[in-house]
């Protein structure tokens, strides 16, 4: 029974749905639901058949006559229906039956397999623990066969740098064998291998005597690529310098534009040929020199003969060119440094590109060698830059040798021309050098110490006729010929007049460079010259002393016309030049401000004296010794001063604005201004000698009312007659409405200041009304009206004057003076002229 109970327990966890004996699939599980099926088909089947059967049965009741028989029918019935009502029992119990005989053969069929899984369990284990001892003893014999292997290669490593030494020397010493050869290459690189192992592992047996034999070996080798590399460019010499044609090496050396082709092809293709049969070899000495002194000491051996194999071939023809470039420009120096420069470009280009097709590692050997083909060039250059005298001249080679040759060639292929670049920095420096000194005795010469001619010093008539050549070419739209240079200059130069001069509203004839004065025009142009040609400290020092050189020579030139037509000329002459000169020197971007240091002795004198005056302590102890004092106070101080060349410009304009203010006052208005000061010096006299009285001006003479009358008349009629002639020349020298304006501003003023003046001085002088009148004194506003009307009778007169000379025919004769006068006032033709002489003058000084 525990067997059994057993047994339905196992059969219960069959298909436990947590921890089933036998877990089923879903298609094992499938075939049993089917099964179930059919077996609950056939009972249904069974189950009516028997029900049939019973009704059949019960459908025959018999026929009961008695009670007994009734109850015996009733009897056997219920036992028949209690029957039938078990056979369901009965039926799952058979079924029972079945399915646990079916169960117990499948748990014997389990626990067969069962057991035939572990055997075959056991006998896994058993062919596992044999193979992996198998797999073990394998992998530990292919360890040892490996460890063998590499200790086997180590050995013939280790020996191969003692047994191949000798095969090695064999092979160099061979004289067939060449460096160009490909076992070259590896006998090469087991060398290095060697040595280099022989020298980690110094402990080995006659390591030291295998390291020796391999540099005899290296050593060997070396002198075969030196042998190698020499004879073939001794071979690419020797047939340059000897050509096969036969003619003399001089000729060959010759280098001319015609032939260029043709040179390039005998300097450079030689050496360019042989460059393809060395490359390979000093390609060899290239990839070692960092690892061996021997190589790189080899590799510069090789770029020193190669530089000098160069320097045989090329610097007797660089210096031959050079030399008929010399004497093919000889009278344009600006060409003779613009195609030198350029020719020695080229070469320093090709020079470079050929070197670096023998080479690859750079040399400052190449430098060294491209300065000396470079000093040729400035040797023969500058002799000629020592010579120019010629501003121009000298700022043109400034111009090609910073803009042509620095900015456009060396900066963009630096490391080719390199040594170029510093020659011509050298070179731009000696011209600049030149250029400066040039430019101060241009400056003291030709401007601080020019001497004016009458025509530089005609004016107003200079600048009245250029109005007049102005108004006749309105009339005459014809342009002049074109016969040569110079009428073409003149008639660029009409064209100039007419364009300024089409209104009363355009620029002064003053304003053409023509009519500018020379110094003005000179100073302007070398600054021109020199603002891109030095640097700008230098520049800043040179344009100091030329502005303050043309202030000197404007302010001299004024003085003289002031002398020869009025201070009003003078005047206006010089400020219309000082306004030009600070318009142009604007554009300039510099800094016109120089610091400059000075010594002040003003202490020392004064120190001096108390030292003479302190003579008994001169030794005298403590801070009472005179010497002591003398040395601490007397030391003369330093002092710095900013001096700027725009603000002198300014500073001179402004008083000269102020004396022609103070001029043309005083011919207006002079005879009011002297009898006011004459009459404030009388009253500070008298109040100095006796208590003031305000009847001391009215009792003298020549302050009576009758006297003072007629300054009053005659100021007026200055106004009126000289005011007009004052606005022409401010409209003839300056044209400008604007500076006009703030120019005749404080003339105005001034006049009617003086009328004011007066009239205060009489009043507070004791001048009755009848004494006002008899000296009829204009009020203020009278005084406004007059200077109104003058200054429109000025404009009428311009205006009349303007049409007068629109009416008028231009005779030859006028034209004839015109074409005379542009001549004369030509900038191009006076520049050049001006700056010619001055270096013809002091060329020998130079």
């Amino acid at each position: 029974m525990e067997n059994m109970k057993v047994l339905h327990a196992k059969v219960k966890k069959w298909d436990d749905k947590t921890d089933p004996l036998a877990k089923l699939d879903d298609f094992q599980l499938s075939i049993i639901n089917q099964i179930e099926e059919i077996n609950s088909n056939s009972l249904k089947i069974k189950g009516e058949n028997v029900a049939i059967e019973s009704t059949d049965e019960t459908t025959e009741i018999p026929v009961i006559e008695s009670i007994p028989k009734f109850l015996v029918w009733f009897d056997k019935t219920e036992e028949i229906n209690d029957d039938r009502s078990d056979d369901v029992y009965h039926k799952y119990y058979r079924h029972l039956e079945d399915q646990t005989k079916q169960c117990d053969a499948l748990l014997n069929e389990i626990d067969t397999s069962i057991a035939g899984l572990d055997k075959l369990i056991t006998e896994y284990n058993f062919v596992n623990t044999k193979t992996s001892s198998l797999n073990d003893a394998s992998e530990n014999l292919i360890r040892e066969q490996r460890h063998l292997s590499q200790i086997s290669d180590d050995i013939k490593t280790r020996l191969k740098h003692f047994t191949q030494v000798e095969h090695l020397i064999q092979r160099l010493q061979n004289p067939t064998f060449s460096p160009a050869s490909p076992q070259f290459s590896e006998i090469i690189v087991n060398i290095d291998d060697s040595m280099e192992y022989l020298k980690e592992h110094p402990s080995y047996k006659e390591s030291a005597t295998y390291l020796v034999k391999y540099r005899q070996c290296l050593l060997k080798a070396i002198q075969m690529i030196k042998s190698y590399v020499t004879h073939i460019l001794l071979t690419a010499t020797e047939q340059v310098l000897n050509p096969k044609a036969g003619s003399s090496v001089k000729e060959q050396l010759k280098i001319t534009d015609k032939t260029s082709e043709a040179v390039f092809a005998l300097y450079y293709g030689k050496f360019q040929a042989s460059s393809l049969k060395v490359k390979k070899v000093i390609n060899l000495v290239e990839k070692r020199f960092e690892r061996n002194i021997e190589y790189e000491n080899l590799l510069s051996e090789l770029h020193q003969f190669y530089l000098s194999q160069r320097a045989i071939i090329m610097s007797s023809g660089v210096d031959s060119a050079i030399k008929d470039l010399c004497a093919k420009h000889k009278g344009d120096h600006c060409a003779l440094f613009r195609a030198s420069c350029t020719f020695l470009v080229h070469i320093c280009q090709d020079e470079y590109r050929l070197f670096y097709q023998f080479f690859s590692v750079q040399s400052a050997q190449l430098t060294s060698y491209m300065e000396g083909l470079c000093t040729i060039l400035y040797d023969s250059i500058r002799p000629f830059i020592v010579h120019i005298n010629h501003l121009e001249t000298l700022a043109e080679i400034c111009s090609i040798l910073r803009v042509e040759m620095l900015d456009e060639h060396v900066a963009h292929n630096p490391e080719a021309l390199e040594a170029f670049g510093q020659l011509i920095q050298q070179m731009l420096e000696d011209v600049q050098e030149r250029l400066i000194f040039r430019a101060h005795l241009y400056l003291q010469s030709d401007i601080l110490q020019y001497n004016p001619s009458a025509g530089d010093l005609a004016y107003p008539e200079k600048l009245e006729m250029m109005e007049s050549i102005a108004l006749s070419l309105q009339e005459h739209q014809q342009p002049l010929k074109r016969a040569d240079s110079r009428s073409s200059m003149l008639s660029i130069t009409s064209t100039e007049v007419e364009q300024h001069f089409k209104s009363r509203t355009g620029n002064s004839p003053a304003d053409l460079h023509g009519m500018w004065y020379p110094t003005v025009r000179r100073t302007l142009v070398c600054l021109s010259r020199l603002y891109r040609c030095v640097d700008r400290p230098i520049f800043q020092g040179l344009s100091q002393e030329a502005l303050s050189y043309c202030i000197q020579s404007l302010a001299t030139a004024s003085l003289s016309i002031s002398t020869n037509k009025s201070s009003i000329d003078g005047k206006l002459f010089e400020i219309k030049h000082l306004l030009i000169l600070r318009e142009q020197i604007a554009p300039f971007r510099v800094d016109f401000t120089m610091k400059e240091t000075s010594l002040d002795f003003s202490k020392m004198k004064t120190a001096a004296y108390e030292l003479l005056q302190k003579r008994k302590q001169l030794f005298a102890l403590g801070t009472t010794n005179a010497l002591l004092e003398f040395l601490l106070e007397g030391t003369p101080q330093v002092k710095e001063h900013l001096l700027d060349s725009r603000k002198d410009v300014d500073r001179q304009l402004k008083i000269s604005c102020e004396q022609f203010i103070k001029d043309a006052t005083k011919q207006l208005v002079g005879p009011i201004i002297t009898f006011i000061e004459n009459a404030q010096n009388l009253l500070k006299q008298a109040s100095s000698q006796q208590p003031a009285s305000n009847m001391v001006l009215r009792q003298t003479p020549w302050a009576s009312p009758q006297q003072i009358s007629p300054f009053i008349q005659e100021s007026i009629r200055n106004i009126k007659s000289k005011l007009s002639s004052i606005q022409r020349s401010m409209q003839l020298y300056l044209s400008n409405k604007d500076t006009e304006f703030i120019l005749f501003r404080p003339i105005r003023n001034n006049i009617i200041g003086s009328f004011m003046r007066l009239e205060q001085l009489l009043v507070t002088n004791s001048y009755s009304k009848e004494d006002l009148i008899i000296v009829s004194l204009p009020t203020s506003d009278q005084v406004s009206v007059i200077i109104s009307n003058a200054s429109l009778v000025a404009d009428s007169q311009q205006e009349t004057e303007r049409r007068a000379s629109e009416g008028r025919k231009i005779s030859t004769s006028s034209i004839d003076k015109k074409v005379s006068f542009e001549r004369e006032v030509s900038i191009k033709e006076e520049d050049s002229g001006s700056m010619s002489r001055n270096d013809n003058e002091t060329s020998n000084g130079s």
